[in-house]
């Protein structure tokens, strides 16, 4: 080992085969150090058994950073399904199973943590994942056709994109492979049937990364599928079953070589054999389990009956008994008597024989209290009465820092640590460190304590890190067009919406190209060229079925477009005077205190997410200039916007002014006073509330005060307009929910606008291409983070059944998660509450509504957060709580009286990494639901996947959010001509009327350059198969706005799907045209074998003088028509020598006369 070890002497005794010693007082941090210290010492394979999934992950973090990097960890994971469930692991789950089964028995030292109960269960026999594992190396011939057809039978799933473990795609000579027990999906590229070259490529952007030499592809399952497989399967069930085999789900779904879910437990009819955990282990192995592991299997069993009992009722679905299914425990501890072993406990142990307790201790209290004239007085007392070195570890980098700041300046021998192996061979004396640590040690005879994050500020609610999708390309207009269905509404900004009907590939004039296929009104169709894509917007504005239809050849378009004008006119001039009278008074520039900040500021018992954190910087940095402040915040209701206006208002009230919040209900004004006054209970501020629940006497004092400048902070609703003149030194006016505030409200506020500063939060998100069209005039930020990379939430619609609602609680609480169940009505949510307990007297049931007190419901929320209890009764107010990890099922009681976003929202509380997640709707039966609650529910049960963009679910959002800011009467408007149109119409108009010049919105839409090269331009289908993807190209390429876009489209499009075809690189080269020829003015190119001519537009910017020369200089090639046509004539049959001629004509016509006349 690297360091001196703290617990484990360097030469350990070995326990005897057969025989087992004990370790004691093993408290907190101390067994992943004890486990990973003795794993280096040893240089054996260590097992760690943990009592459950939960310490299983524990167990395995702190090992991971205790260990030095030579030491190998692995994870053999539980399977997260409860007995004889009807759906399979999730794939990543199984992948991280299989690559330690694949290499466990090889393994030299290292660690293998995995929970006790993982004994219990069969496994393939032992050579089983060898005998199906290819290896493949680059360079290694392979045939590709029999290659394709063995991922088939390994149980692979052919898709159009690879996305997930288990998945692979052909493209031509390329196949992607995401092989079971690998990070990273691989790409092979084929040279006819040898491998050319393997790379890894991530699954999100689908862009290659490092080549690699070989790779092994392991198989995609526990259970083959191959025909051998299935022919024993069919001849043991038959065996093992009476009756008709044709009548169970499970014998024809295998029969067809279909995976059926669950198929797991039905493992042992596919062999011959099976194995067990310790099969895999390798022979000099030493196991390290809990002191109670008899318990823990013995109750694991007792489930698995319990269990059995439930699930043996289905004839469709028979199943194999507990003892056919899984080992029995008494064998399990039978087989693992003969390895050395080692039993440990957090409790002290009998003393003598073998057993051994641990000098550790508990740390003692030593909570930072920021209120406090010193907030670390008593950590300082333990560092010194404490004779060691101490490590503090955070869960993150700010949380560190925080930590590094309290001690630095106090005379310590401080210092950050990288890691643990820094720290201990150091010799600061007080390190700091980023560490998975949840509870700390203190190891007084080695001189160390190690103090984890939550014992200085109490319990702590981590978010998830996110991962950003990277921003590419222009994300909005592409989303608009990623899930367009047959059917959706789309407009065409000529001839306005009509409906999109799928990609046609048709022949004109001897060239074949791929149209959209659009449908109008009376059957009327249209077919735009895919490269004129950029005129095509998605139709939002109203419910898809309600779209207008326009007629093609009339003028109903025409007209719609005019009434939206004129009224985008006003909206435009409107903006823009507010804009100029905020521009022209210098505002307030706010000072605060930066120490008193940041004790306000660790208050908060939320870690900010990344978007949060950057609003709040946004809008004190607006508090700090001159400038009035006007910013919109929109993001979901919940923590994140409350704690953005808290901040705002200390910096306000701690810089000498008054503020003053407008909320739209009375009891959202409650609420959010109890808030503040909680928040600010520890500061000279006094917060009122100003609302009809007072009687007049009350809101005297409370107006008295505001003259005075005795209160800080007032809330109230539209009653607090009134007295706004009233208010002494106001500062700053935070509006929440402004939509939900009438126009002549509207009107008070907005002359508000120029003098003070404005916050406004919303709850509705609004688009990024709103805010860019009013760029400048309403400072925006948009608190959005989105979940984290999820997996599809497996969403089922149902009755209410008590035998469903037992299981699927049941399958959460047994493998370490937690439930929510929705219950949208505080009157009967107790009866609820003892619905729950009679049917899962296994849980810890709470309940939390938003009638409770805010501190109680906080509590509630931090104790579900910490898993002290598994079920959370609740109403809807988690739509936006805080990220709770652990709890992956949610069950909506009454689904049917709930909004589509709000469904997608409260679906959005659960699913992430590895875990499968479910949500249950519980409906009344069919007859009794509206026709509305029943699409609704058909909605979002297809809508599975949760990372469809903008989904239909949240359409009605984005008008809401438009609406909002721009006053109420342009929805109709909005309506008629859909969103995108509306969002760039508005954009012109204020651009022209900044730049000081009138809108012409009536001339045409900047519809591009249209181009005819005569010539076949289309990513073909059997370059891009998948129409959806080809779509999305399409848009994209019209969309890019430089060469350096295109190029790395076109480097991306090589690199997924393989060389160029003509037709594709036509489409590129065309594209590029077209970006050469839109800066100058040019409506048209149209080019064949023996020349063509160029069209002019209105304001075109060609140097004439280049033009003149042209003609003049070569008049038998070059001659103008009119003032708008230039004709030319070559022979030009030679596709490279035509596009040639088109990029010098361009560059010439584009340049100065001092070059031209060169």
């Amino acid at each position: 080992m690297a360091q001196h070890p703290f617990l484990i002497s360097q030469t350990p005794t070995l326990p005897e085969p057969g025989k087992a010693t004990g370790w004691g007082r093993l408290i907190g941090a101390s067994a992943p150090l004890a486990a990973a210290e003795y794993a280096s010492a040893v240089e054996r394979p260590i097992v760690v058994l943990a009592d459950d999934p939960r310490h299983a992950d524990q167990l395995e973090a702190g090992i991971r950073y205790f260990a030095d990097e030579a030491l190998d960890v692995r994870h053999f994971v539980e399977w997260e399904t409860l007995p004889w469930d009807s759906f399979s692991p999730h794939q990543d789950i199984v992948s991280e199973r299989l690559s330690v089964l694949a290499t466990a028995q090889s393994m030299r030292s290292g660690v293998i943590v995995a929970p006790a109960t993982v004994l219990l269960q069969k496994l393939p026999p032992v050579d089983y994942v060898a005998a199906r594992s290819l290896s493949l190396r680059a360079g290694q011939e392979l045939p590709r056709e029999a290659f394709i057809d063995s991922l088939g039978a390994a149980g692979y799933l052919r898709v159009p994109q690879v996305s997930e473990h288990g998945e692979f795609a052909v493209r031509g000579s390329l196949i992607d492979v995401f092989p079971m027990g690998s990070q990273q999906p691989i790409r092979i590229d084929f040279f006819d049937d040898d491998i050319e070259s393997l790379r890894y490529f991530s699954a999100e952007t689908q862009l290659s990364g490092d080549a690699v030499d070989a790779v092994d592809v392991l198989p995609a399952r526990e259970v083959p599928l191959d025909e051998a497989a299935i022919s024993r399967f069919r001849e043991n069930y038959r065996e093992r079953f009476e009756g008709q085999p044709g009548q169970s789900r499970v014998y024809r779904e295998v029969s067809d070589g279909v995976a059926h879910g669950g198929i797991e437990y039905y493992l042992p009819l596919f062999f011959d054999a099976t194995a067990t955990l310790l099969d895999y282990l390798p022979d000099d192995c030493i196991l390290l389990a809990p002191q109670g592991l008899d318990s823990v299997l013995d109750q694991a069993w007792r489930e698995i009956e319990e269990r059995f009992e439930l699930c043996n009722l289905d004839r469709e679905r028979p199943i194999l008994t507990a003892a056919e299914t899984f080992n029995a425990p008494a064998d399990m501890l039978q087989a693992i008597s003969d390895l050395p072993q080692i039993r440990y406990s957090s409790q002290s142990l009998a003393e003598g024989g073998d057993s051994v307790n641990f000098p550790t201790r508990l740390p003692p209290a030593l909570r930072i209290e920021a209120r406090y004239e010193d907030a670390a007085g008593a950590l300082l007392k333990f560092l010194g009465e404490f004779d060691g070195r101490v490590l503090f570890t955070s869960d993150s980098a700010g949380r560190r820092e925080q930590i590094f700041d309290l001690l630095s300046g106090r005379n310590l021998d401080l210092e950050r640590a990288d890691d643990w192996a820094a720290f201990a061979a150091g010799n600061h004396r007080v390190g700091v460190a980023i560490a998975p640590l949840e509870n700390g040690v203190v190891l007084p005879e080695a001189g160390l304590a190690i103090i984890s994050e939550q014992q200085l500020f109490g319990e702590r609610v981590r978010q998830r890190a996110r991962r950003r999708r990277t921003e590419r390309d222009p994300e909005t207009i592409i989303r608009q067009l990623n899930d367009l269905e047959t059917g959706s509404p789309v407009v065409h900004a000529e001839y306005g919406v009509g409906r999109y009907e799928g990609l046609m590939t048709l022949e004109a004039g001897g060239i074949t190209a791929e149209f959209l296929e659009l449908q109008y009104a009376d059957g009327d169709k249209l077919y735009v060229p895919v490269h004129a894509l950029d005129l095509i917007s998605r139709y939002t504005g109203a419910a898809p079925e309600n779209a207008p239809l326009h007629r093609l050849g009339s003028d109903q378009w025409a007209r719609a477009k005019q009434r939206a004008i004129r009224k985008i006119r006003d909206v435009a001039a409107e903006l823009l005077d507010v804009y100029a009278r905020r521009a022209a008074r210098p505002g307030h520039s706010f000072r605060w205190a930066e120490a008193d900040y940041r004790a306000f500021e660790s208050d908060f018992p939320f870690e900010p997410t990344e978007d949060q954190a950057r609003t709040i910087d946004e809008v004190l940095g607006d508090l700090a200039t001159d400038r009035p402040m006007d910013r919109i915040v929109c993001g979901d209701v919940g923590f994140g916007k409350t704690e953005v206006a808290l901040r705002a208002s200390f910096a306000a009230v701690h810089g000498g002014k008054q503020v003053a919040i407008l909320v739209p209900t009375t009891l959202l004004a409650q609420q959010h006073g109890q808030n503040f006054r909680d928040r600010f209970a520890d500061w000279p501020v006094r917060v009122e509330v100003l609302s009809r629940f007072q009687s007049p006497k009350a809101v005297r004092s409370i107006v008295e005060g505001l003259r005075n400048g005795a209160v800080d902070i007032v809330i109230g609703t539209h009653r607090l307009l009134q007295h706004v003149s009233d208010i002494r030194n106001v500062g700053l006016v935070i509006i929440d929910e402004e939509h939900r505030f009438g126009v002549r409200h509207k009107e008070a506020i907005k002359a508000l606008r120029s003098e003070v500063d404005v916050l406004t939060l919303t709850a509705t998100p609004i688009p990024r291409t709103l805010n860019m069209a009013l760029g400048g005039i309403r400072d925006m930020s948009l608190i959005t983070t989105p979940p984290a990379e999820r997996l599809a939430v497996k969403t089922f619609v149902t009755e209410w059944n008590d035998v469903l609602v037992r299981e699927a609680c049941l399958r959460e609480i047994k493998r370490g998660g937690q439930v929510y169940f929705i219950h949208n009505r505080v009157e009967d949510i107790g009866r609820v509450g003892e619905r729950l307990t009679k049917l899962v007297p296994e849980a810890r049931i709470r309940v939390g509504h938003g009638q409770m007190p805010e501190r109680e419901l906080e509590q509630v929320m931090l104790d579900f957060y910490h898993r002290r209890f598994n079920i959370l009764l609740c109403t809807t107010i988690v739509e936006s709580g805080i990220d709770v990890p652990t709890a992956n099922t949610i069950i909506i009681n009454r689904a049917d009286r709930f909004g589509l976003a709000q469904l997608h929202q409260l679906r959005g509380r659960v699913g992430r990494s590895h875990h499968r997640a479910f949500a249950y709707l519980i409906a009344p039966p069919r007859a009794a639901m509206t026709p509305d609650a029943i699409k609704r529910l058909e909605a979002i049960d297809s809508l599975e996947d949760l990372g469809s963009g903008f989904t239909l679910a949240t359409h009605d959002l984005e008008i809401r959010g438009a609406g909002e800011l721009l006053g109420d009467t342009q929805s109709g408007q909005m309506q008629e001509i859909g969103f995108s149109l509306y969002t760039e119409l508005l954009g012109r108009a204020v651009e022209s009327l900044k730049a000081g010049r009138e809108p012409d919105l009536d001339g045409p839409l900047d519809a591009g350059v249209d181009i005819n090269l005569h010539i076949a331009a289309l990513l073909p289908e059997d370059y891009v198969p998948d129409v959806h993807l080809r779509l999305i190209l399409y848009k994209r390429i019209s969309a890019c706005e430089s060469v350096e876009d295109l190029r790395e489209l076109q480097v991306e499009l090589i690199d997924r799907f393989g060389l160029l075809p003509e037709p594709a690189r036509n489409l590129l080269r065309i594209a590029g045209i077209k970006q050469h020829a839109a800066p100058l003015g040019i409506d048209k190119i149209d080019v064949a074998d023996g020349g063509g001519y160029l069209t002019f537009g209105q304001e075109s910017a060609i140097d004439a003088l280049a033009l003149v020369k042209l003609v003049q200089g070569d008049s038998h090639t070059f001659r103008l028509q009119g003032s708008h046509r230039l004709r030319f004539s070559r022979n030009l049959a030679d596709l490279d020598e035509r596009f040639a001629f088109i990029e010098n004509l361009l560059e010439n016509l584009a340049a100065k006369p001092s070059e031209a006349g060169e």
